[in-house]
């Protein structure tokens, strides 16, 4: 129960932020170009792949949470 409303919690905060994940190089380059179009599609990326590794890391945390509980239960 507890795990579910964290979920949740990270779930709405993450997509109530706004996050600007470019460097000061990369957007200093894209925001001199008309539209700001590549910038937003840049930004889109780097996001994209940001979330796999969060991903992974969180489900290896799960396995090794759920393993020490199915232990500790049948203790």
């Amino acid at each position: 129960m507890k795990l579910k409303l964290l979920f949740i919690l990270l779930v709405l905060l993450w997509t109530a932020l706004p996050a600007e994940a470019q460097c000061a190089m990369c957007r200093a380059v894209l925001e001199s170009e008309d539209g700001g179009q590549a910038a937003k599609g840049i930004n889109n990326g780097i996001l994209y792949l940001m979330i796999f590794p969060y991903l992974l890391i969180g489900g290896i945390g799960y396995a090794i949470y759920r393993s020490r509980q199915k232990a500790r239960n049948q203790e």
